[in-house]
């Protein structure tokens, strides 16, 4: 327990005792202001914009599981074109960055998984590992020369397109339209409460997920699997599962794992337009596993 301690209470140290690049200061900026918009949500509560929000988070969550994380990152099922570029841009709306930048780090991060070359891991310290990676892009990108890792998707006009124009379509479109729409009910709940809800439960599979919880299989890293974590983030929190079987589609590997994203792409699968889904064998489970039983957290 105390080295856990240690680590949540390690100093924010990106913050200080570094250059901030002009891409640090207009992710810094953009961020702070979705979070400074929650601050509003009392005082423009409706159930309208409340369910909305719900509704919006929901569908922007879906996006970042479903697509950029098991479809782009790490291929565990096709979609026909159309269908793989709309999840795309669902994703988008999440304002986790493009396609291609989401995709490249997340492939960074399980090449070099909790050693001092992860984009984000909690040995450097529990809130890095959550968001202060993600203001520090000299670290995220420069180390490794940059997006190098995602060629698949730069020959892509779609993808090269989305990564040029992504503020206007995380921010300033669907801000537009949900003021349009709904006034600032609408943008305080639509565009900041939703924002911030999603960005933070994908943050914690990355902190809490390497922190907290159980490890069923053997992967040589810090991965848990935290079943109020795969509440929060849609089948994310079981991600020593994850980490062990990369390309599966499936995260939630019991029938008890609840997997709302695997539920969707099972649907997808069942008429057609989710093919060649991967999912480990039985065999291949039992060569990972922990000698038959889940090893716990200190």
């Amino acid at each position: 327990m105390g080295r856990w301690v240690k680590i949540v209470m390690m100093p924010c140290g990106e913050f200080l005792g570094r250059k901030w690049n002009l891409q640090d200061l207009v992710i810094a900026t953009v961020l702070s202001s979705m979070h400074f918009l929650c601050l509003f949500a009392p005082f423009y509560f409706t159930w309208g914009a409340f369910w909305l929000a719900f509704a919006l988070h929901m569908l922007t969550g879906l996006g970042v599981t479903l697509s950029f994380h098991r479809n782009l990152a790490h291929k565990s099922f096709r979609l026909p074109k159309w269908l793989e570029y709309l999840f795309a841009y669902i994703a988008v709306l999440s304002l986790q960055g493009s396609p291609i930048e989401w995709v490249s780090s997340h492939r960074y991060h399980h090449q070099y998984t909790d050693t001092q070359k992860d984009v984000h891991s909690p040995i450097q310290g529990f809130w890095y590992s959550h968001i202060g990676w993600i203001i520090d892009s000299s670290s995220r990108f420069g180390k490794y020369g940059g997006l190098k890792n995602v060629q698949d998707l730069k020959k892509q006009a779609f993808y090269r397109f989305l990564h040029h124009t992504y503020v206007i379509h995380a921010v300033v479109l669907p801000g537009s339209l949900l003021y349009a729409f709904g006034g600032l009910p609408f943008l305080v709940w639509g565009l900041g409460v939703r924002i911030v809800s999603v960005l933070h439960g994908t943050l914690l599979v990355n902190s809490a997920g390497h922190m907290w919880g159980k490890q069923a299989y053997n992967t040589g890293d810090l991965s848990r699997n935290n079943w109020w974590l795969a509440m929060v983030a849609l089948g994310e929190g079981w991600h020593n599962n994850h980490h062990a079987f990369d390309y599966s589609a499936r995260q939630g590997l019991e029938w008890w794992q609840i997997d709302l994203t695997w539920y969707v792409i099972n649907i997808l699968q069942a008429i057609g337009w989710a093919t060649d889904v991967k999912t480990p064998t039985e065999s291949q489970k039992q060569r990972k596993v922990f000698n038959g039983e889940m090893v716990a957290t200190d």
